[in-house]
């Protein structure tokens, strides 16, 4: 007796249809899985025995023989519980072979019989889709996840008795209705820029930095604001596409990071992880490699606050993900590439003690000590930060100024909201867009060399002062054509064509630390 199934198989964020053969035959009651199952594959017969037995099925006493084809390629993960356990009721006479070959089945079974939520349930989905699947039976717990994906018919489950009398036509199961977005959007923090008071040009900095995705440093003392803006920088980027919200829900989905509650990526992503964070943790790795931090900060903000305190190993893993936009792991199995396309955003004090250059305070720091503190960030890692900005404390009657009425005599005007600061920014990327579509880029700091000559040209007087910037504090050539990618990015804030000099002057003041934190 023999059946077929289909299901997918995921590695990394790729999927490809796998065909569950069951082979029911005499002889001594036997269980074997083949096909290259890893160990949760492995361990799923003794699930699927537990869960059909509890559920009120028979479980046959025969020889068993499971193949996963493709048998050349690994598999991995539980949610081969199902199709295999339905496999063997086919071949069984349980349920009809023909019924059961129109769906494809994507669950973990528990010992009852329950369906258990599966990480990966979107790409799989995405992989059986374009294999020409239409219908998909799944858990309830991942339906609204795999709601994102068009053409195709999700029919969640809650057990496996459910999907065998659906299945027989004895009970109905309505296939899940794409839910609006608004139910899922959340914003527990609610941070906005008009709680910060005063630190006018560093929010002018972060506006460019998110207009067009410019990788920023903030320098300062402690309590100059610098965790707290950036903490609100995601908030100013502009609104997702329906392609980014899909590309980075399945980043999650393969890691895990899914919910009931929140089955949808929809806003940018804010990632701050620990200086403590280990290498494969930050970019991404494993035996079965899985998506790090700067995966999981795609199409968002990847924020390491208190830069020097990360381990200088785990810090070069950078340069590949700022530099490329994806990530690149190697294993015997082949390599995986996940997408890594955000916007790095660092803060760092000055010194040890945090008071080196700072009016208020007396540094207690020798030279020694801010040469070792500042030597922990290498020059190839600061040289592919576009903005470094010095931040200095708030003046006690900005702070006083907060949130008080502009119109009055002797107060402070009131800070932009974020939602002022992002229509700014969507203005400047719109100005992008269009100037690119036919580009294969977004926006201006993905310009490469060939393209900075077609759309970054620069006068004489420009070029003179970019020509002695140059000179006097020793750029190299990457910051030189980041300089002139900042320049054309304050031209569309400004809604300007061409790029002038005072653009260019500005942006090479966002690069004026180069010389002194390079140098010591």
């Amino acid at each position: 007796m023999y059946s077929q199934v289909k299901s997918g198989s995921l590695y990394g964020l790729n999927s490809e249809q796998v065909i569950v053969e069951a082979d029911l035959s005499p002889g001594l009651p036997a269980f074997n899985l083949v096909g290259l199952p890893d160990v949760s594959v492995r361990e799923s017969k003794e699930r699927i025995r537990a869960a059909m037995i509890n559920s009120g099925f028979p479980f046959p006493s025969k020889r068993i023989t499971i193949n996963l084809a493709p048998a050349g390629t690994k598999k991995e993960g539980t949610h081969f519980d199902l199709p295999i356990a339905l496999g063997v009721m086919a071949a069984n006479g349980t349920v009809k072979k023909s019924v059961a070959a129109s769906f494809a089945f994507l669950g973990e079974l528990s010992l009852e019989g329950k369906l258990n939520r599966i990480n990966g349930a979107l790409p799989l989905s995405i992989g059986l889709r374009k294999n020409g699947i239409k219908k998909i039976i799944l858990p309830a717990a991942n339906a609204a996840e795999v709601s994102a994906v068009d053409d195709i018919l999700i029919y969640p489950a809650e057990s496996l008795g459910q999907i065998v009398s659906f299945l027989k036509g004895k009970e109905e199961i309505t296939p899940y209705a794409k839910q609006l977005e608004q139910k899922w959007r959340k914003n527990p923090e609610n941070m906005d820029f008009s709680d910060v008071a005063g630190q006018e040009t560093v929010k002018r900095a972060m506006q460019i930095a998110a207009a067009a995705s410019h990788n920023l440093l903030l320098i300062g003392p402690p309590g100059a604001g610098k965790t707290m803006m950036a903490k609100r920088m995601s908030g100013i980027l502009p609104e997702m596409s329906y392609e980014e919200k899909l590309e980075v829900t399945k980043i999650y989905s393969v890691a895990g990071e899914l919910t009931e509650e929140q089955p949808m990526i929809l806003s940018r992503p804010f990632r701050a992880p620990h200086h403590t964070v280990s290498g494969p943790a930050l970019v991404g790795g494993g035996a079965s490699p899985k998506p790090g931090e700067v995966s999981l900060a795609h199409c968002g903000v990847l924020f390491l606050d208190e830069l020097p305190e990360f381990s200088r190993y785990v810090l070069e893993m950078l340069r590949q993900p700022v530099e490329d936009e994806k990530v690149s792991i190697s294993r015997i199995r082949g390599t995986v590439s996940f997408p890594s396309r955000f916007l790095l955003l660092a803060s760092m004090n000055p010194c040890p003690c945090g008071y080196y250059g700072d009016a208020t305070h007396e540094c207690t720091c020798t030279q020694n000590q801010i040469r070792s503190y500042l030597s922990k960030v290498s020059g190839p890692l600061l040289d592919r930060i576009d903005m470094h900005i010095e931040i200095l404390p708030v003046k006690y009657s900005e702070l006083a100024g907060l949130g008080l009425d502009p119109d009055q005599d002797g107060f402070l005007a009131k800070p932009k909201t974020s939602d002022e600061l992002r229509r700014e920014v969507e203005q400047a990327r719109a100005i992008q867009l269009e100037r690119y579509h036919n580009e294969m880029i977004y926006y201006n700091s993905q310009l490469t060399t060939g393209l900075i000559k077609k759309y970054c040209t620069l006068d004489n007087e420009t070029k003179k002062l970019l020509e002695n910037a140059f000179q006097k504090l020793s750029f190299s050539a990457r910051a030189h054509f980041k300089i002139i990618k900042l320049g054309r990015t304050i031209a569309d804030m400004e809604g300007e064509e061409r790029i002038r000099i005072h653009h260019i002057a500005e942006a090479i003041q966002y690069r004026s630390l180069d010389k002194m934190y390079r140098g010591i």
